[in-house]
């Protein structure tokens, strides 16, 4: 179905097949910035069960909650910029940027045009 990614790649650890529940515009768009950036991107975290992300310390109001989030997998500077580059590129406008993942999402129902740090 898609070139670069299985959905499966966007489950919640806790249930199986939840990865089905992702925003196609999100993975279409994900596609798009793995294809601009020209190496592979390592999903980290797509749909989250309430569950898995009070887990992980998520925000109650998560777009990954929504399906409408993913976070990759970054382990240099380089990458890290030429990752933020292809997915604004692609269409996300917002953005987080830690040390080793890239949060990035197109949650119609937050601020729009940021970009954040962890």
């Amino acid at each position: 179905m898609y070139k670069y990614f299985k959905l499966s790649e966007f489950d919640s650890p806790d249930e199986p097949g939840s990865g089905k529940m992702m925003e196609p515009a999100v993975i279409e768009a994900l596609e798009n910035a793995r294809d601009l950036a020209g190496f592979p991107f390592v999903v980290t975290s797509g749909v989250r069960t309430i569950a898995h992300n009070r887990a992980v310390g998520g925000s109650p109001r998560s777009s990954h909650l929504l399906g409408l989030a993913v976070d990759l997998r970054v382990d240099n500077s380089e990458r890290r910029y030429l990752m933020v580059e292809a997915l604004l590129d692609a269409g996300f406008n917002r953005i987080g940027v830690a040390e080793n993942f890239i949060h990035a999402d197109m949650d119609e129902n937050k601020t729009p045009n940021v970009l954040w740090t962890y």
